[in-house]
């Protein structure tokens, strides 16, 4: 597929086809891309059968949820309300109903990064679509699930999942998706949006790392390749002052820049705006004061992006493609929609309408002006 309008094309017709087919199209796809033909939804006798993985894989991914349960936990948003005179004003959060999480068939930790902030906002309802291998949902995956309270995991995978959410076919539609996927994922995310919400259009992952002559390249180049190995079209930067350094990084897909100072390296990162950035430097926080562009920033030689994939806490899901310079990292906040809410008394009222009957006036909006008139 060599253009966008080839790989848009594809996609509607495959979400077209899905809202007037339904299921049967479900079905067509699920055999065309998975050569899966069972029943979508996940059985409980399926559910039984991840107890059986090992103890010290089960103790693995409890102590992995509760580490991203912690972090996440102060998260938490608070309603903002003001008392003035009689008169309240603020906010009011409220959980989305329910979530789509699209999981790429073996990453049990998107699984993890979503479900937990998920759950901490207080999101009721939430739906996982994963595509099976050899006809079965990942039973470390469902221990997962289990983990968090979710029970309602599907077999589907690519654009006919992200279509069978947004629509509601094969079972209740969701308010908003989440996780990452191909490009044919990413596209029909951004084509069911408006439908629902989505949580970003993901590329392919990035890292840049700052090192100055104090870092040691084995564990620069070992950070550099573990990003690469997400595909072909991942992106990686090494920024550094170290001729040395810079020499023994230089392999296939790692771009080298060799910089006259630290303050070029983080001038260059910023331009960048990477997903990842490591800073292995003697002074990496006086480094990041200057940071302005980065979906997550990695400090210290003990803090490769590897670790936080997995078991720091922090959350892995990051804005990608220069998406950090207006973009940030998921949160429990993405899972809460804010109310306005006002209330003002009579004396606040007739006080300060004029101020509103004069704007009405400006606009020419004379039933917005009778409203204001009317009360006394």
């Amino acid at each position: 597929m060599s253009g966008r309008g080839e790989l848009e094309d594809y996609v509607r017709n495959i979400i077209s086809d899905v809202i007037s087919r339904g299921e049967d199209a479900l079905r067509d796809y699920s055999r065309r891309f998975d050569a899966y033909e069972g029943d979508f939804l996940v059985g409980e006798e399926e559910f039984d059968e991840a107890e059986s993985i090992p103890e010290e894989d089960k103790e693995v991914l409890r102590r992995v949820v509760s580490r991203v349960w912690r972090y996440h936990e102060h998260q938490t948003p608070n309603n903002l309300i003001k008392i003035s005179r009689g008169s309240l004003y603020g906010l009011i959060a409220r959980p989305i109903g329910r979530i789509g999480i699209y999981v790429p068939s073996r990453l049990i930790s998107t699984l993890i990064m979503i479900g937990v902030p998920a759950r901490i906002a207080g999101v009721e309802e939430i739906v996982v679509c994963t595509p099976p291998i050899g006809g079965k949902v990942l039973p470390h995956m469902l221990y997962v699930a289990k983990l968090l309270g979710v029970r309602e995991v599907y077999k589907l995978g690519g654009v006919h999942a992200i279509a069978a959410m947004a629509y509601g076919v094969g079972m209740r539609g969701v308010d908003k998706i989440f996780g990452p996927g191909n490009r044919f994922v990413n596209e029909a995310k951004r084509q069911v949006f408006g439908v629902v919400g989505i949580d970003r259009l993901a590329g392919p992952t990035e890292v840049a790392i700052i090192a100055d002559e104090s870092a040691d390249a084995s564990h620069v180049l070992a950070d550099l390749l573990s990003q690469l190995e997400h595909g072909e079209d991942a992106r990686a930067w090494l920024l550094t002052t170290s001729e040395d350094l810079a020499n023994a990084c230089r392999r296939e897909g790692v771009e080298v820049v060799l910089c006259d100072s630290l303050d070029e390296c983080v001038w260059r990162v910023n331009e960048i705006a990477p997903e990842h950035l490591e800073i292995i430097a003697k002074n990496p926080l006086k480094i990041l004061e200057r940071v302005k562009n980065a979906g997550a920033v990695y400090l210290g030689t003990y803090t490769p992006v590897s670790a936080g994939d997995y078991f720091l806490g922090v959350n892995h899901v990051l804005p990608t493609g220069k998406a950090a310079r207006f973009s940030s990292v998921l949160t429990v906040m993405d899972f809460v929609k804010w109310i306005s809410v006002a209330m003002v008394d009579r004396d606040e009222f007739l006080m300060e309408r004029k101020l509103g009957i004069r704007m009405a006036e400006l606009e020419g909006m004379k039933a917005h002006k009778h409203a204001l008139e009317v009360r006394k």
